[in-house]
């Protein structure tokens, strides 16, 4: 539970600590003497309620019509208190919410650790490895800050009553008396260990049944999770899906994820079944102890019906303070197994962030690498101490067998493979082609511009982009929205790549099979504008292909050759 309860504060304090941090301050306390009014409203409504019942019982009609004023001022003050903290409790889940998202996206996207966590997965403290961050940042965020704000100030508001009423219910109580081995003995304040032992007996119970929820809720999000994300991945993939006519596949592929969740969601609802079950009857059971316990007292004239009422009253108070933990049990389940998840989430982004960056890709005049390894995630090594340089004006044809880290790297010298030692240098202006480019939905005209703003380039000079990269039936629909990524063909989205390096006029291009979707025709036209570009700029072009055809718009090859097992590295780039 301390574990627990440290998570919560490690993800609770930066907020209270930012540039927010005096209104998120003065909120919380503002909600703070809110949970102490509402609970001194409470006093007050118990105290009526001794006065109140004294009159009916006495049939004094001035002091019943004084109270019933009386009610309504108390009543009046409650709704107040409890409007105003709802009103003020939920604007500050909000801006914590907001400040949450807004901090965990930044460094989600700050330095590819987005990427980097696909790539590889860390397994932080707890044990968990963090999956689906897509839903750590949309869904978790708001889990989180609610109920950290709804149980953390109810449980403030436990104590509070429970040391405003305890008062009351001992003084109310009077004395047990009882007899062992001849000798009486007076026990002072009855009802205070009785309900105290209620409470102890009843938690102790809940602890038992509701454990279990715990682990069945953590699973319950990451099989919603990894459900939800492959009807995305079905409806990102729908043309080649339906090309191969996949859908029995896909069929199966979803209802095996979602006979997980269904399964995963049966566990939880007996566990809650049974949780409900006896919570239900433990609060039942509590509304009649108290008159059960101090009926003898009433009878015998020691105390009126006031008293009594107040004694169920006061009673009813300390139960419920101290029942909380059984009364929030279930919501207290799902909020430990949010912290984990998004704990297990920033472990991973701060595992990523104190990761020493082991390969070092620095401004240079070309493109060269110095005593460069690349392993893969498993840790394999690829390539091993490589010294490799692009002059300016060289056209360079990286080949290889399928799969010996071609991509892999391009990706170092794009700078984004976490798993690279040496030095790379990379002039400031490259730019970097990959096999499949991300096209974003919206205009036409911020898909060419990504990731620059539209508004930097004129409609001439976008409009002529998609000509030079032959995509003139385009050229009049910049303002057209739509899904590009569905709408486009293989082909036309790498034109479209195309259409942003014409556009942006990079002096250094690196491309990886940028142009596998088009006709011969098509390359060699683009191969020849793009050559001409880097050229008329003093820098280079470097080209993963496995046509033969693309070697004809380049002098120079890397040839990356398998090497012999047992060696300790893969490949070899042999330069000619």
């Amino acid at each position: 539970m301390l574990t627990t309860l440290r998570r919560i504060g490690a993800l609770a304090a930066p907020y209270f600590k930012s540039e927010e941090k005096w209104k998120a301050r003065g909120m919380l306390a503002a909600i703070v003497a809110l949970n102490l009014g509402y609970v001194y409203v409470a006093v007050l409504g118990n105290q009526w309620y001794g006065r109140f019942y004294d009159a009916l019982q006495n049939k004094d009609a001035g002091i019943f019509w004084r109270e019933i004023g009386v009610f309504g001022w108390i009543a009046f003050a409650n709704i107040a208190v409890q409007v105003i903290k709802f009103y003020v409790t939920q604007l500050l889940q909000v801006r914590w919410r907001a400040w949450m998202t807004r901090s965990y996206m930044s460094r989600w996207l700050a330095d590819k650790t987005f990427y980097h966590l696909e790539l590889a997965r860390y397994r932080t403290e707890n044990g968990h490895t963090p999956d689906n961050p897509d839903q750590r940042i949309q869904e978790d965020m708001q889990l989180f800050t609610d109920y950290t704000m709804t149980l953390s100030m109810g449980l403030l508001n436990a104590v509070v009553t429970l040391a405003s009423f305890v008062g009351i219910l001992w003084g109310l109580s009077g004395n047990f008396d009882f007899s062992i081995g001849g000798t009486t003995y007076h026990l002072a304040g009855s009802m205070v260990w009785l309900a105290l032992a209620y409470c102890i007996v009843g938690t102790v119970i809940t602890h038992y049944i509701g454990r279990p929820l715990i682990g069945l809720n953590f699973r319950q999000q990451r099989f919603e999770a990894d459900f939800r994300h492959h009807l995305v991945r079905v409806r990102e993939y729908s043309e080649a899906i339906a090309l191969d006519n996949g859908e029995p596949v896909e069929h199966r592929q979803l209802d095996t994820r979602f006979s997980s969740v269904l399964r995963n969601y049966l566990q939880l609802i007996k566990q809650q079944k049974n949780l409900v079950g006896f919570t239900s009857f433990f609060g039942q059971a509590a509304v009649i102890f108290p008159f059960i316990v101090a009926a003898p007292r009433f009878f015998s004239g020691a105390i009126q019906l006031g008293q009594l009422m107040q004694v169920s009253s006061a009673f009813g108070k300390v139960q419920d303070a101290l029942s909380w933990f059984v009364d929030n049990y279930d919501r207290v389940a799902v909020w430990r197994a949010t912290t984990d998840r998004l704990t297990s989430f920033d472990d991973a982004m701060r595992a990523h962030a104190a990761m020493a960056k082991t390969s070092n890709r620095v401004p240079a005049a070309d493109v060269r690498s110095d005593d460069l390894t690349l392993a893969l995630p498993d840790g394999a090594t690829l390539l091993s101490h490589a010294a490799l340089r692009v002059a300016p004006g060289d056209t360079v044809l990286l080949q290889g067998p399928s799969g010996s880290g071609k991509s892999t790297l391009f990706r170092a010298f794009a700078g984004v493979w976490p798993f690279a030692r040496g030095d790379i240098g990379v002039p400031d202006n490259a730019m970097f082609i990959p096999q499949r480019p991300y096209v974003p939905d919206g205009s036409l005209r911020d898909a060419l511009a990504y990731p620059n703003d539209a508004a930097a380039y004129s409609d001439e000079a976008l409009r002529q982009a998609l000509i030079d990269a032959l995509l003139p039936g385009l050229a009049d629909r910049l303002d057209d929205r739509d899904a590009w990524s569905q709408k486009l063909s293989g082909g036309e989205q790498q034109r479209l790549a195309i259409a942003r390096v014409l556009l942006r006029k990079p002096a250094w291009l690196f491309a990886d099979e940028a142009t596998s979707a088009l006709d011969a025709d098509s390359e060699a036209t683009l191969y020849k504008r793009l050559s001409a570009m880097v050229q008329a700029a003093g820098g280079a072009m470097v080209s993963i292909a496995h046509r033969p055809s693309v070697g004809d718009h380049h002098e120079r090859r890397w040839t990356l050759v398998p090497q012999p097992e047992g060696s300790g590295v893969r490949y070899k780039v042999e330069a000619t």
